[in-house]
């Protein structure tokens, strides 16, 4: 069961990255800034928001001791943190100033990558704080890397789809194309894999794009045969863009957040849905495991950051409600209603809906009188809280049935006034202008727009007029 304990909203813009270390939890924005937590608490530490950069903040990350936090943003610098204290360390430009979109720590030696825009990567000395090695990608920006837990080499993942594996000596070994349409996100197990057969241990990754897929990876990295990665197996569960994945620090699991504004929990042996977690109203955009301990942190447009924890050994009815979500929520038997309820942090109502046989007929049809006449759930505030997740069951069973391309980019909702901008893409006119106002960057892609023309979509318009008729009939 995944249970939110708490929720952080201290950020005035998009959250763009979350990152753990043993003690502490940072969060970065389109703000500028870089928020630090306690774990202990999630209080917000006193040295907290750490200002300096000029410009949105892409990406942070701490160094393996966890005393180092780094972060990087469009003002083409990675920034380096005392964690402790909050010092700034040091300021990193990147060569040619292109925005710097994600910064990784090595495990050993001390050394950070920086990936920017213009697909440079760099890798920077920690102690001398000089640049040790650089490279480029054959093409688009630099969206995503990770390092293998020996250091030995890293992966990169560019907007044009390709995942590329380098040698801690920034030579290129191998290349993939892996997403047609962008990666946005890749991440490599702590734990490798054996192979029976050769005695061979396989490195896991995990790699998500703009094509709606997390791919699963084998690398296997030997000095006498050079490099292989191997495809194991798509993980199929968004339904739209996935901007984030990562691996638990057991690798058994690995999570994904996604422009369909749900995060997903997937069990790593068998691509099997274990959770999948709704309660953020915009795009994720980011998510990651504390390093020890059951806890994920996910970042959304929402401009909250929400923490989970999570108990593996105590399933509830089923343990999630994805096997009910096969079915339509009309159909859903007691069981299924009570994994919806474990899914939304409800399990206490378990045995209550189960008493009284609340079905899925019975659960879309409850109302306030009904949960204190009938339920005699005597709380005012419980009431409430279970009637509006019946509220966004009823608003998800909406919205499934309308085709994704009516449906706003930004705020996933139904478009009214739908526009083209220059990155091809249809958004509704208000979201894009709100988008626009506070950025130049395509908000599919990431990359800067050429231009800030917005042209009515009216045979889009027209389409989602004449579907909207046929719902009524």
């Amino acid at each position: 069961m995944a249970t939110l304990i708490h929720t952080l909203a201290d950020h005035s813009d998009d959250v763009n990255c979350c990152a753990f270390s043993s003690s502490c939890l940072a969060t970065c924005s389109l703000d500028k800034t870089i928020r630090v937590y306690s774990l202990s608490n999630f209080a917000e530490l006193p040295y907290s928001p750490l200002e300096g950069h000029r410009y949105p903040v892409h990406c942070c990350c701490f160094s393996p001791s966890g005393r180092v936090l780094a972060s990087c943003s469009t003002d083409g610098t990675t920034a380096l943190w005392d964690s402790r204290d909050g010092r700034r360390l040091a300021v990193l430009q990147q060569p040619g100033a292109s925005p710097v979109r994600v910064c990784r720590f090595s495990p050993e030696p001390a050394c950070l990558l920086a990936g920017a825009a213009d697909g440079s990567v760099v890798l920077w000395n920690v102690q001398s704080l000089k640049l040790y090695r650089s490279g480029k990608v054959k093409d688009g920006s630099l969206m995503a890397c990770a390092f293998s837990p020996n250091g030995n080499f890293f992966v990169t993942g560019s907007s044009s789809g390709d995942l590329t594996i380098w040698d801690d000596k920034m030579r290129c070994l191998y290349n993939e194309k892996a997403h047609d349409l962008g990666v946005t996100c890749c991440d490599i197990s702590s734990h490798p894999v054996s192979d029976s057969e050769n005695g061979f241990k396989y490195f896991q990754m995990a790699s998500c794009g703009q094509d709606n897929q997390i791919k699963l990876w084998l690398i296997l990295f030997a000095d006498f045969i050079g490099v292989q990665l191997k495809y194991k197996c798509t993980l199929n569960g968004h339904s739209a863009p996935v901007l984030a994945c990562a691996f638990s620090c057991d690798g058994q699991m690995i999570v994904s957040g996604s422009v369909d504004k749900c995060v997903i929990i997937y069990e790593t042996s068998t691509g099997n849905i274990l959770h999948t977690l709704s309660q953020h109203t915009r795009y994720v955009t980011t998510c990651a495991f504390a390093p020890h301990g059951p806890l994920l942190a996910t970042g959304s447009m929402d401009k909250t950051v929400r923490i989970w924890q999570l108990d593996r050994k105590q399933p509830c009815a089923g343990d999630t409600v994805e096997n009910a979500s096969k079915v339509a929520v009309e159909d859903w038997s007691e069981d299924d209603v009570s994994a919806w309820l474990c899914a939304q942090d409800l399990s206490g109502f378990v045995g209550l809906f189960k008493m009284n046989n609340i079905d899925g007929k019975e659960l879309l049809n409850l109302t306030k009188e009904s949960l204190a006449n009938e339920l005699k759930i005597e709380s005012l505030g419980l009431r409430s809280k279970v009637l509006q997740k019946i509220e966004e069951l009823r608003m998800t069973l909406i919205s499934v049935s309308v085709p994704d391309e009516f449906l706003c980019p930004i705020t996933r909702e139904l478009m009214n006034d739908p526009v083209i901008a220059a990155d091809g893409y249809s958004y509704e006119r208000e979201a894009m202008e709100n988008w626009i106002s506070n950025r130049r960057t395509s908000p599919m892609t990431n990359l800067p727009l050429h231009s800030l023309m917005l042209t009515p979509n009216r045979t889009l318009k027209m389409a989602i007029r004449r579907w909207l008729e046929t719902q009524q009939k």
